[in-house]
């Protein structure tokens, strides 16, 4: 085991890294932008670095920084948490140059599957279903893309190679839109990712967001920690998510989820990662693997008893799994609310300094926050202030619990979104579970529509 390591993010992500790290009895240090240098997790560290001002270019993405950190400190691993650079092959190889571990795939496998198009590319390969498309990047003659869509058949969806984070995508309905489409986003996706390359699926048009959850060892071992459903989504970002997803056939689960443990085998995985799914009338297709720990890991830790950050850790040491298949057994449900500062209808951020904070308990409730009484909200970063996870034997008492800790919960000094997550904790749809991921967008367009008249 590691006798120290440098956790190269901030917010709850930060302290939950840290409190898996006290856990294992590892000493931690923290890195922190001036604006962080009063978070919970940095008191809470054994040694704290400031790496540069609020700006994340000049802190949190701030390489060279992170290095020098490590160095002063002696740390012998870096676990980038998720977001900044946790999926970035350049960071990964730069710490591993340095003469650390990084607590992540190796550079190569994140290079592979950062890129959409070679990330199918080996899918297909290794036998996991994907979402019709073109066969790889798309062409410049137009005539070769028209004719590309006619055979996948409209609605189609142009996606940046390099996307994420709902960026990058646009979706054509008519061939008369197609060729702008592809101009246009090709030019947003250099814009924004460095990478003009962009691929064409086939738009599924009620699909849900499904994900299944892995572990590998870099002894060619994997296995699948079951799914969870993500689809309670706004603009791509995710609001609920939960596990295992409602209404799903066990025996397709444990079909696909030993379909992605035997492509982690074959490209030579290793760490935490899911595989990202769409899911329409009983078929999987993917659509992209996350190289690092998830938001909301959270869930799928309560159903199996297995703390997954810490099995990155102890993956990162050399270990072998300690797991196979037959030992992971899927017990009870969970729900996930991300709780943002903002608006919690409009969505506009809501930086600030909380002058009450008072988050619930009782049986089968978590909660993932690095927030506190006094604690300012800076503006420079994502709006999430933290996580609250409710797990009960069924789904019903889970999202019952969940309803009645949302109803606990108080946060005053600025706008959250827990009156959204109350209210949806009481929909119908959400409650007979299956929505699809357009289905929050709708109903917050018709709650928009009826308050206007």
């Amino acid at each position: 085991m590691f006798d120290k390591i440098l956790i190269a993010n901030r917010g709850e992500i930060a302290l939950r890294v840290l409190r898996a790290c006290r856990e294992l009895g590892v000493r931690t240090v923290a890195v922190h932008s001036e604006p962080d240098a009063d978070a919970k997790y940095v008191k809470l560290a054994d040694e704290s670095v400031c790496i540069g001002p609020a700006a994340s270019a000049k802190s949190y993405l701030n390489v060279p920084a992170i290095i020098s950190a490590a160095e002063v400190t002696d740390a012998e691993a870096i676990h980038p948490g998720y977001g900044f650079l946790s999926e970035n092959a350049d960071f990964a190889e730069r710490v591993e140059q340095s003469g650390f571990v990084f607590i992540g795939p190796r550079a190569e496998t994140i290079r592979l599957m950062g890129d959409k198009v070679s990330a199918k590319a080996a899918m297909i390969a290794a036998g996991v279903p994907c979402v019709p498309g073109s066969d790889g990047a798309l062409p410049d003659d137009p005539k070769e893309i028209v004719k590309a869509a006619r055979a996948i058949g409209y609605p189609v969806i142009i996606k940046a190679a390099g996307g994420g984070g709902g960026r990058g995508m646009r979706v054509v309905h008519t061939e008369a839109a197609l060729i702008n489409a592809v101009t246009t986003t090709k030019s947003e996706a250099q814009a924004a990712f460095g990478n003009p390359v962009v691929y064409m699926e086939k738009y599924l048009e009620k699909p849900r967001h499904v994900e299944i959850q892995i572990l590998a060892d870099e002894h060619g071992n994997a296995v699948h920690l079951g799914e969870r459903d993500c689809s309670m989504q706004r603009r791509h970002q995710k609001v609920i998510e939960e596990a295992p997803a409602p209404g799903i056939d066990r025996k397709l689960i444990a079909k696909i989820g030993e379909r992605c443990a035997e492509a982690c085998r074959k490209i030579g995985y290793r760490g935490a990662g899911t595989f990202e799914f769409l899911y329409e009338n009983n078929e999987f297709y993917f659509i992209e693997m996350n190289t690092r720990v998830q938001v909301e890991h959270p869930v799928t830790e309560l159903i199996t008893g297995v703390d997954i950050v810490q099995a990155q850790i102890r993956i990162a040491t050399g270990e072998k799994l300690w797991l196979n298949q037959k030992q992971i057994v899927i017990s009870g449900h969970a729900v996930e609310c991300r709780l943002n500062a903002e608006d919690p209808f409009k969505f506009i951020p809501s930086p600030g300094r909380i002058t009450n904070w008072h988050m619930p308990g009782g049986p089968g409730i978590r909660v993932d926050s690095h927030v506190y009484n006094g604690y300012t909200v800076p503006p420079h970063y994502d709006s999430m202030i933290g996580k609250l996870i409710a797990y009960g034997d069924t789904r019903e008492q889970a999202i019952r619990r969940m309803h009645i800790a949302l109803s606990e919960a108080v946060v005053d000094g600025i706008n959250t979104n827990i009156a959204l997550h109350r209210e949806l904790m009481l929909d119908p749809k959400f409650m007979d579970g299956g929505t699809s991921i357009h289905y929050l967008e709708k109903r917050l367009a018709e709650r928009d529509n009826t308050a206007k008249k």
